[in-house]
């Protein structure tokens, strides 16, 4: 009894003694807990994603991808991105308590507990979405040990990371089957369609993989993917997100389901610009996918024509304001062409024929040699072992050198070089961005007006832009690492403003326009075609103030073809391309304004008239050339009663504004006794040199210009090389005072003209400078 009652007593002591032992131990192990879950933590390899690099087009839609390191297909996107339906589908079916528990669920821990004893195996699981994620930073494993330690992570990750950025990752990193990772690779794949624009069935399919992707892998296992996916709208509606309705319809929704293969547009431009790409994770470039897509499609369909002729194309579609390339072709087809499809053409260097001809005649006008109404002569030029011919090996005589250039002839071409200067032209292609005209000019002579020098495509498309854009050039711009380059201005707007009226053509195939109503007249458009020599490569520019379109055909292997005709094969390509462009809310064709001024020609010659020009007709200039290179083809003869015209005894050198060994012909005066010819100017307001100090006072600062032969006729004059107006002894043209340095010119009817520089300075200048300088107040 006493042993009994000593035992009784120690178990007693024990009960009472043991709660207090606990207090401690219970204490410590929460206190070890909250250290745990507030130590620091780097949720980086949570959260970090092996991303498959992407090329996007300017709505930054996909175009090409690549695939990730681990050889498979991941694209994350932001949850704002996503789908409602599959977020919520995935939830319903993955963690009902998503947004209630920190990370662990201890309702569905004791639920799969209590299961896996009945079934004496493991039937249930309880992980969360933040448990599947936390998995992700750590060493695989099946283990308790291993649960434990990610339910550890989830708590601590949840307690420092929001539950949409859990819910974010999640669905960029869970595996839908196959290679693919992520909700964005599963929606492209499957549907073909981004995972913001899934519907309810394609959402609930989608989330039903996780659990096993290869069991219900649609393409393979329909039946089961079907019967996973009405299980996921089964838990949407209990779950209240659905109604009875929207389940039923769901259910009853076929799978939809095919193999959609991934965004491959543009490939030329993709791996030309992996590095970057892959080094970012994602690219985005200035292309339009529709666009892109469509002018694929349209290279396809066009080499189709010229079976074993012609096996390859390229195109550039360019914006003329920002330099934008919007669509960019670079062979026909990228992995089926002869010669190899995965060659650049728009980078490959061709001779362009005649599509350098605009520049030539552009730097002429530029440069006070040529006006674009003047006459040149298409006859047979001979300079000992190089004869040019013309394309069709006809001569038309004698022709302006607007219809000179829009019939692309050759012969007057070479003309208007000789005249502009091998070295000249030669320095102004880099200006234009034209950079592979490396040799000296001496290498190439007179046929670097016929092409005899190789191009890219994207640079003749950036120069053909400079054009467009009235003379300001910036290098065509195709992602947005490039930076926004300043416009450089190349050629005055005026002498652009007459290429786009030399230029202006309807395009072979729409002449039928005439039969349509005027409201569906199509925009204006000016093109300009090349063909290289032995019919090896074809050309076409087309180009607005909207868009510029180059086409360039041929075959890799420079062999020729009957066909390789740039008016033939390339110009409808083209034409075809820009038609399908569309048409911006802004004019199509440049507003003339004051670039462009009315000037009385000779109706022979085409050169400024004199007062011998028996006929003449009006035509437009740029206003800042000079109109100094007037007609000498007319001149007095005889008494006074008669007309001499005379012509250039050669074609070489023909220049009818300064006639060589001339041929005279004398015609009778319409107009009486013709006066003497006198070429007396000089400036004499301002005068060479002067210093005007401005006043600030109202009409102060201004000053009459005044000329020496004033009152015989219209003086034109000009300031800084822009064109101010014509002077008569009526009505005198005044300028008004700037500071800076100036140059006045003034050019007579004749020809003759006198040029001279003054300054104009502020009274503050004025103070400062120099006691012993002239100086003269507005």
């Amino acid at each position: 009894m006493n042993w009994l009652d000593k035992a009784r007593v120690k178990r007693i002591i024990s009960a009472a003694i043991a709660p207090r032992r606990a207090i401690p131990v219970c204490v410590a192990a929460v206190a070890g807990l909250a250290m745990l879950l507030g130590w620091p933590m780097d949720t980086r390899p949570y959260l970090e994603l092996p991303a498959s690099s992407e090329l996007h087009d300017r709505h930054d839609r996909p175009i090409y991808v690549f695939l990730n390191e681990e050889e498979q297909w991941c694209f994350p996107r932001p949850l704002a991105q996503v789908s409602p339906h599959l977020i919520h589908a995935t939830i319903a079916t993955e963690d009902q308590r998503f947004h209630l528990h920190p990370g662990v669920d201890p309702l569905a821990v004791l639920r799969a507990a209590r299961s896996n004893l009945r079934s004496r195996q493991v039937v249930s699981g309880a992980s969360t979405l933040t448990m599947q994620v936390a998995k992700r930073g750590l060493p695989p494993t099946r283990s308790i040990q291993g649960k434990l330690r990610q339910a550890v992570a989830a708590l601590r990750l949840d307690a420092r990371v929001s539950k949409e950025e859990i819910l974010e990752t999640y669905l960029n990193s869970a595996p839908y089957g196959l290679n693919l990772v992520g909700c964005e690779a599963a929606a492209m794949r499957y549907f073909g369609k981004p995972a913001r624009e899934l519907n309810l069935p394609e959402a609930a399919l989608l989330a039903g993989l996780p659990k096993a992707p290869t069991a219900y892998m649609p393409l393979e296992n329909p039946s089961r993917a079907r019967a996973r996916r009405n299980h996921v709208l089964e838990r949407m509606r209990d779950e209240g997100y659905i109604d009875d309705h929207e389940f039923k319809q769901a259910c009853a929704a076929p799978l939809g389901v095919r193999w959609h293969d991934f965004p491959a547009l543009a490939p030329h431009l993709a791996m030309h610009l992996r590095p970057q790409v892959e080094e970012r994770s994602r690219l985005r470039t200035t292309l339009d996918s529709g666009l892109q897509a469509r002018v694929e499609q349209m290279v396809r369909e066009r080499l189709r024509y010229y079976p074993g002729e012609i096996t390859n194309a390229a195109v550039i579609v360019l914006d003329t304001e920002s330099g934008e390339v919007l669509a960019r072709v670079g062979s026909g087809n990228f992995y089926d062409t002869p010669g190899g499809g995965q060659v650049d053409a728009c980078r490959a260097l061709r001779p362009p024929g005649s599509a350098l001809k605009p520049f030539i005649y552009g730097l002429a006008m530029d440069q006070d040699c040529l006006y674009a109404s003047e006459t040149l002569n298409d006859g047979t030029l001979d300079y000992g072992r190089y004869s040019p011919e013309n394309f069709d090996q006809r001569h038309r005589g004698l022709v302006t050198a607007d219809k000179a250039l829009q019939f692309s002839l050759n012969v007057p071409a070479v003309t208007v070089l000789e005249r502009v200067g091998i070295e000249r032209f030669h320095a102004l292609l880099p200006r234009t961005g034209i950079t592979s005209v490396v040799k000296p000019p001496d290498h190439y002579g007179l046929g670097l007006t016929l092409g005899n020098c190789e191009v890219r495509l994207e640079e003749m498309a950036a120069a053909y832009g400079m054009i467009a854009n009235l003379g300001a050039y910036r290098p065509a711009r195709v992602h947005e690492l490039e930076p926004v380059v300043p416009e450089r201005r190349v050629l005055s707007r005026g002498t652009c403003l007459k290429l786009f009226e030399m230029l202006e053509q309807t395009p072979p195939g729409e002449f039928e326009r005439q039969l349509v109503p005027v409201s569906a007249a199509r925009t204006r458009v000016a093109w300009k075609t090349g063909t290289s020599t032995g019919y090896r490569d074809a050309w076409t520019f087309v180009f607005n103030r909207h868009y510029v379109v180059g086409v360039w055909m041929g075959n890799n292997d420079a062999s020729s073809s009957k066909w390789l005709v740039g008016a033939t094969v390339a110009l409808p390509l083209a034409t075809k391309i820009f038609r399908s462009l569309d048409v911006p809310n802004a004019p199509a064709w440049p507003e003339t304004g004051e670039d462009l001024r009315e000037t009385r020609v000779c109706a022979v010659s085409g050169l400024p008239a004199t007062r011998w020009c028996p006929n003449t007709r009006r035509e437009t200039l740029p206003s800042t050339q000079y109109l100094h290179r007037v007609c000498d083809m007319h001149h007095p003869a005889g008494d006074g009663d008669r007309i001499a015209e005379r012509w250039p005894g050669d074609a070489r050198n023909w220049n009818l504004a300064a006639i060589r060994a001339p041929r005279t012909v004398e015609r009778t005066a319409t107009q009486g006794p013709l006066p003497e010819r006198r070429d007396t100017l000089a400036i004499q307001n301002p005068s060479n040199g002067a210093v005007y100090v401005l006043t600030g006072e109202p009409t102060g600062d201004r000053i009459r210009l005044r000329a020496s032969i004033e009152r015989r006729g219209t003086l034109h004059w000009y300031l800084n090389d822009r064109y101010l107006g014509g002077s008569a002894p009526e009505t005198p043209v005044y300028l008004d005072l700037r500071p800076g340095k100036h140059k006045v010119t003034c050019l007579a009817q004749d020809g003759v003209l006198d040029t001279v520089r003054f300054e104009v300075i502020s009274p503050e200048d004025a103070r400062r400078q120099d006691p012993r300088t002239p100086l003269t107040t507005g």
